[in-house]
């Protein structure tokens, strides 16, 4: 195992992204761990999907830091986008932040088909924006997110990080694949520790709206007919949030170290991760899953037909039959593996639904 070479207490740490799914859960994390940490975090707050959840996960964590500090000095929000590099240049240059996680990206395989601009922006032009802000105002680590979309149509699985992947299916999975290479080039010119984390199809309370067990359950509630792909036959490696907050914690605290390879030059101090939960699980068995949790959350009635509002379909361009993350990279250097079964996920989810939007009784 590797020995951590970052200390978080007393420092300054960037989180982006910070009103999303992953983003304010890593903040929780931090707060509630470290005493005398000052995370600042960023989020431009797009109408991509509920901005209300944004707000209400926003609220969370400013009631947090209330309770445990008056001052509040631990947590500073700040909202911003990231393809702005004047604002990105402020913030770098007014809080030196010594981490800074980069989780603030346009998400969504089948939205980039339609909407290809908000990619270019904020996964591009914003990253770019956070690799410059890096070499211009020095950092200890960059840990940025990537995706399992990189992989593409890849046939060898599980997926490893030493698999090629240069046949990206989607301008998402293109983008993420390109953060990889841009991240690489600056880890080598300019010297950036920094860490990529190729997240695998995550999951929990409070998440994003247009992942496919939120908007099932959504349809389902509304007595609506879901649609499921290439007829069932899918496969996905579901990662629970809080498992993929346990992974960039881990990976914050410890930076690639800087080397020389064995030419007697510099290695760009650069590594890349899989964090999934290495045992993929078919759609049809997810869903089926999903509506028993959701029955006994009370979010649907226990007389409910499933079978009458299913539907299998082929596949959606863009996608892929089958995620499944090798993770051995992941627990050979920090010790750890995500491991929450599926259906305690799922229920984690459905009792937050059924709080969140109200149940039957």
């Amino acid at each position: 195992m590797l020995q951590y070479n970052i200390t978080l207490s007393g420092k300054v740490v960037l989180v982006t992204g910070a009103a999303g799914f992953i983003g304010s859960n890593l903040v929780k994390r931090l707060l509630n761990e470290y005493a005398d940490i000052h995370v600042v975090g960023v989020d431009s707050i797009t109408d991509y999907y509920d901005v209300g959840i944004k707000y209400e996960r926003l609220e969370q964590l400013d009631a947090l830091a209330r309770r445990q500090q008056a001052d509040s000095t631990r947590w500073t929000f700040i909202r911003a986008d990231i393809a702005d590099a004047a604002d990105v240049n402020t913030i770098f240059g007014k809080y030196r932040p010594a981490v800074v996680v980069n989780l603030a990206a346009q998400a969504g395989v089948r939205y980039s088909i339609t909407n290809p601009e908000s990619y270019i922006q904020s996964n591009l032009i914003g990253f770019f924006n956070i690799l410059e802000a890096c070499r211009h105002n020095p950092v200890e680590h960059l840990v940025y997110a990537s995706s399992s979309s990189v992989y593409g149509s890849n046939k060898k699985i599980p997926y490893s990080t030493d698999d090629k992947v240069d046949n990206p299916v989607s301008l998402y999975a293109a983008t993420k694949k390109s953060n990889e290479l841009m991240a690489h080039a600056y880890s080598k010119l300019y010297d950036i520790p920094s860490t990529g984390l190729r997240f695998f199809t995550v999951y929990g309370p409070a998440g994003r709206p247009d992942m496919a067990y939120f908007g099932f359950t959504d349809k389902l509630r509304q007595g609506k007919t879901i649609q499921i792909f290439n007829y069932g036959n899918c496969k996905r490696d579901f990662t629970y949030v809080d498992d993929i907050v346990e992974g960039v914690l881990r990976v914050m605290q410890h930076a690639p170290e800087r080397s020389k390879g064995d030419d007697g030059l510099p290695v760009p101090p650069y590594h890349i991760y899989n964090i999934g939960n290495n045992s993929p699980e078919n759609l049809l068995d997810f869903v089926t899953i999903l509506q028993e949790e959701l029955v006994r959350a009370r979010v649907l009635p226990a007389d409910y037909d499933f079978d009458s509002h299913k539907q299998l379909v082929p596949m959606q361009p863009g996608d892929v039959p089958v995620t499944y993350a090798d993770t051995s990279a992941l627990e050979r250097d920090f010790g750890f593996r995500p491991s929450t079964p599926l259906r305690q996920g799922l229920r984690q989810f459905a009792e937050w639904y059924a709080q969140y939007y109200g149940t039957l009784e």
